[in-house]
């Protein structure tokens, strides 16, 4: 796959990443159900065999499954991909997240990232959630400690608007930022991405085919059949009145890669690649039949007739 630098990082990576939120499974409050680790190691090991180069990952994935799973698949490889991860979500001791930005939670934090990934330093570390607000320069100046020690090589965020992005700034810049992004959200037109794009702050976009909406494979049936602690079953936008439009926007999607003889997942993927703010992609896989497919967007090239049918 080709490569770009995400921002000005000197980080070459692949248009699409490998996204780790689901294979932290389920059990807690943004859990995806059941997840088998043997299926998401091979998972891992079939994207890295095709060429992707960066992992997306946080603590709060299955408060630390995620990571564990990253860290096993890593294990005796000759070359690691970079590896990103988050922090600020904690378990409540409920299998809930409690938001902290305390310089001495996110220290323990990158310490606890490490071990369980298992590297010396992680290539990003990211901000998950600027909450709670008023912290948000303690939670950045903690990170820019973490930098200056080594521990991490850049540092990013996720979920932040425009005036959180300039309050941080004072304290260090911002290498990257991690906004959702998709036919289905697509909120951070409007700002978000065209200030990072002036001010050259990577961007990796998240749930870039809404969370499993605009793959084509999610039905009603489906979502009746989901685990009861899969996050999305009461999500507003896998339930009506939402869902009959969503579900009407990749039936779109399906007749235009049906042209391009590619997914619906790989069109929306492609989609959001085209913003020129947009460096890479997150995109999840829980298992390997799942990873070749959508990998087809990164040299998937849409016409101004695919745009205007998606965007009806």
């Amino acid at each position: 796959m080709r490569q770009t630098e995400l921002g000005g990082t000197g980080l070459e990576i692949t248009p699409v990443g490998f996204g780790a939120w689901a294979i932290g499974g389920g059990g807690w409050e943004f859990g995806w159900g059941p997840q088998r680790e043997d299926e998401a190691i091979a998972a891992i090991h079939r994207a890295l065999e095709l060429g992707v180069n960066w992992i997306d990952t946080a603590a709060a994935y299955g408060f630390g499954r995620s990571e564990r799973t990253v860290g096993r698949a890593l294990a005796g490889l000759d070359r690691r991909p970079y590896v990103f991860t988050k922090c600020s979500l904690l378990d409540d001791g409920t299998g809930r997240v409690r938001h902290s930005l305390d310089r001495d939670s996110i220290l323990r934090e990158a310490e606890a990232s490490l071990q369980r990934l298992g590297v010396d330093a992680i290539d990003l570390y990211q901000i998950h959630w600027p909450i709670p607000d008023e912290d948000i320069e303690q939670g950045w100046a903690a990170m820019a400690e973490l930098k200056e020690r080594g521990l991490v090589r850049h540092i990013g965020v996720s979920n932040f608007d425009v005036k959180q992005l300039r309050r941080i700034q004072e304290i260090a810049p911002v290498a990257t930022l991690q906004p959702p992004y998709s036919l289905i959200d697509r909120d951070a037109e409007a700002e978000i991405l065209p200030f990072a794009r002036h001010d050259n702050i990577g961007v990796i976009v998240y749930s870039p085919m809404g969370s499993g909406l605009l793959t084509g494979a999610i039905t009603r049936e489906r979502l009746a059949a989901m685990a009861e602690d899969d996050w999305r079953k009461t999500d507003p936008r896998f339930t009506e009145p939402q869902l009959s439009r969503h579900l009407a926007l990749a039936d779109r999607l399906r007749r235009v890669a049906d042209r391009h003889g590619v997914t619906p997942g790989a069109v929306a993927v492609a989609w959001t690649l085209r913003n020129p703010a947009v460096s890479g992609a997150i995109t999840g896989f829980r298992r390997p039949d799942q990873v070749d497919p959508i990998l087809a967007a990164a040299d998937l090239r849409l016409t101004d007739q695919d745009i205007a049918e998606m965007t009806a």
